[in-house]
């Protein structure tokens, strides 16, 4: 497809870190192959100066109000997020395209290069993610999973001192930032299953100028947008908040699914996604699956409300809002 005739500079908004700076470079690179130009502006948000934990500070949504604040404000035209920090409502006045996704999958980087199953009894592993934790608890009963926060260098920082044996991280954000080589390990996505848009960017643009989004048409992926609709309607339906748990991710031919119980325990569900034509047939499978799991495996870990849907009881989560996460997994240390 190719963009209408541009008139103006676009400008595009990005936190500073190195990674989002990275990701927001590689849409200004594919927007110039088509004719753009698009210079970048640096934003700052709340959660990049607070390093309070997410939960207390309004969950991973504080990486994304300060770009959406600049561009619905007239600051900057379009804006760059790691899908997976996305709200799962949609936003009003903004409109999204979704590129091609990077590897989807979980990357241990670990002292020696060694893999989870080599770890020593004990090991002590970092990551800020419950999804990530619960799933490395589901392999390794064992291992001292450890709760941390930082950019990419920070966190590959406490193995390289020393002070912890691994930490677990996204590959795509490795990836985009050359990194992939201190990759230990890359997780099955159908077992260790990915946070839902986990590899995926979001871009957005206001939804009333007509340029901007004729321009980043060129990046939208259809094949992408369903499945992380699949992904992310089944958070929406159980209206999980920033700390919940839970894991989505569609390949071509299957949706996979894991989410932790009121018990600690790993739930798992799969669903047939080959052949699903379109995103609201995706968002219908991945409600499905949600309302299913609700009625057995979770009715009695998650409060169910009138309309099917559910929330973390408060005692677990007090942070938590409905609808309002993902994720589990913040975009600054990815």
């Amino acid at each position: 497809m190719t963009p209408a005739p541009q008139t103006r500079v676009l400008r595009l908004g990005t936190r500073r870190s190195a990674l989002a700076t990275t990701q927001s470079s590689w849409v200004a690179d594919a927007l110039r192959r088509a004719g753009s130009e698009v210079e970048l502006v640096e934003v700052t948000t709340h959660g990049d100066v607070n390093r309070a934990p997410l939960a207390q500070i309004g969950g991973t949504g504080v990486f994304v109000s300060a770009l959406r604040d600049a561009l619905l404000g007239g600051e900057v035209d379009l804006a760059v997020h790691s899908l997976k920090d996305l709200p799962t409502a949609a936003a009003p006045g903004l409109a999204m395209v979704v590129p091609e996704r990077e590897d989807p999958r979980d990357a241990l980087v670990a002292s020696g290069g060694r893999t989870v199953a080599e770890l020593p009894a004990g090991a002590r592993v970092g990551t800020g993610s419950p999804r990530r934790q619960a799933l490395l608890k589901a392999l390794r009963p064992d291992l001292d999973v450890v709760a941390i926060r930082g950019n990419v260098d920070t966190r590959i920082g406490f193995v390289t001192s020393g002070e912890l044996d691994a930490v677990v991280l996204a590959a795509a954000g490795l990836a985009r930032i050359g990194r992939s080589a201190e990759i230990s390990e890359l997780f099955a996505p159908d077992t260790f299953v990915p946070a839902p848009g986990q590899g995926a960017l979001a871009v957005e643009c206001r939804a009333d100028d007509a340029e901007v989004v004729a321009a980043l048409a060129v990046l939208d992926v259809p094949a992408v947008r369903r499945a992380v609709a699949a992904e992310r309607q089944l958070l929406a339906t159980l209206e999980s908040g920033c700390s919940a748990p839970v894991g989505a991710y569609a390949d071509a031919s299957t949706l996979h699914v894991a989410v932790q119980d009121g018990a600690g325990a790993l739930v798992r569900r799969t669903a047939a996604f080959a052949g699903v034509p379109d995103e609201d047939a995706a968002r219908s499978l991945g409600a499905g699956v949600a309302h299913d799991l609700l009625r057995n495996e979770l009715r009695d870990a998650l409060w169910n409300t009138a309309d099917g849907g559910a929330k973390v009881a408060p005692e677990n989560h007090p942070q938590d809002r409905p609808g309002d996460g993902p994720r589990p997994d913040p975009e600054s240390g990815s």
